[in-house]
């Protein structure tokens, strides 16, 4: 399902020197949200504690990074055991020690990417955009005549180092809009959206979500989507996911379907070194459009899924396991699996 195509004659990994992706539109429209005094302060407390922290070394940050992910690997019993049954379930021949290392490797991953998150929220963010760099951005130079005028869906996950897929795009330069769901900790949301909307991300959020962004697709701007965690069962259609039915959002194809945009996967993967990331961009998935919508969006729901799997199985260290990815049951009363 994940295809990278032939690349053009000369192409290298990295940015190409010439890309039709949309280029950024300027400083992102805020969507902080209006905060009363008590949650402002906490707010302002929380970015000076940030930026208090971001003033230590890229080596210091990223080794007490290391070391938080492998104490909250140790702690965090009810997260390790939703990990170690989601492994269990995706990698039913592995053997259980191989399974813990996989789990301990992904909290490594997500305490390097908390990281990240500090420099993004610091001083010197902008240096992590050097970290960032390219595998086949010239694919939208074959979307843009085949989609003239059209945005673009990336179909992405809680993957690598996913805050940077979106910020370090941004800080190359580059336009890209993000689907925001409200946080009920209202500091720590307006944190997040300030953090995002500083590097050059534009924020959607649900509630405004489906109408702005079919806008924003129209105008041809570019929208990134994770399609890799639980759907609502009033949102949800159930496609393969590691052998299991999933319930998955059906809006995102609906979105794509309504909007005649390419559906692109783009992962940002963690390289060797710890510290530096490939943007990896795959050539679009194909969509079946036959006027069945309900029959198409669960063919179009599974093709995605199947990308999103396939990225996992190449690289399972670096994917957020600790989700319920299957709470969701297809008939109601049936056991759950994290029982």
């Amino acid at each position: 399902m994940l295809r990278r195509g032939a690349a053009p004659a000369g192409s290298t990994t990295g940015a190409p020197e010439k890309s039709d992706f949309p280029l950024s539109l300027g400083a992102p429209k805020s969507t902080r949200l209006k905060l009363e005094l008590k949650d402002r302060l906490i707010f302002w407390l929380l970015v000076a504690a940030l930026h208090l922290l971001s003033l230590l070394p890229d080596f210091i940050l990223y080794k007490l990074g290391v070391a938080g992910g492998l104490i909250f690997f140790h702690l965090d019993g009810r997260h390790t055991r939703i990990g170690m049954r989601n492994l269990e379930i995706a990698f039913p021949d592995k053997s259980d020690a191989e399974r813990r290392r996989i789990l301990r490797a992904s909290y490594i991953n997500l305490g390097r990417t908390g990281a990240e998150y500090v420099r993004l929220g610091g001083f010197f963010y902008r240096r992590l955009g050097r970290r960032v760099t390219y595998n086949r951005l010239d694919v939208w130079n074959n979307l843009t005549p085949k989609y003239p005028g059209k945005g673009a869906l990336i179909l992405t996950a809680h993957f690598g180092g996913f805050e940077l897929l979106p910020a370090g795009h941004a800080l190359h330069g580059f336009q890209i809009g993000l689907v925001h769901h409200t946080q009920r900790f209202l500091a720590g949301d307006s944190l997040v959206t300030f953090i995002r909307e500083r590097a050059g991300v534009q924020i959607i959020r649900k509630h405004t979500a489906a109408r702005e962004m079919l806008r924003s697709l129209k105008r041809g701007e570019i929208i990134g989507i994770p399609l890799d965690q639980n759907a609502k069962r009033s949102e949800a259609i159930w496609v393969p996911f590691f052998g299991q039915l999933a319930a998955t959002p059906s809006g995102f194809d609906r979105l794509a379907m309504m909007a005649g945009a390419p559906v692109v996967p783009v992962f940002i993967v963690r390289q060797p070194d710890g510290v530096s990331h490939v943007i990896e961009i795959f050539e679009e998935i194909p969509q079946q459009r036959t006027g069945d919508r309900e029959a198409d969006t669960l063919v179009n729901t599974a093709r995605y899924q199947k990308a999103i799997e396939e990225m996992v199985r190449r690289y399972p260290e670096q994917w957020l396991w600790t989700h319920r990815r299957f709470r969701t049951r297809p008939v109601r009363g049936t056991p759950s699996l994290y029982a």
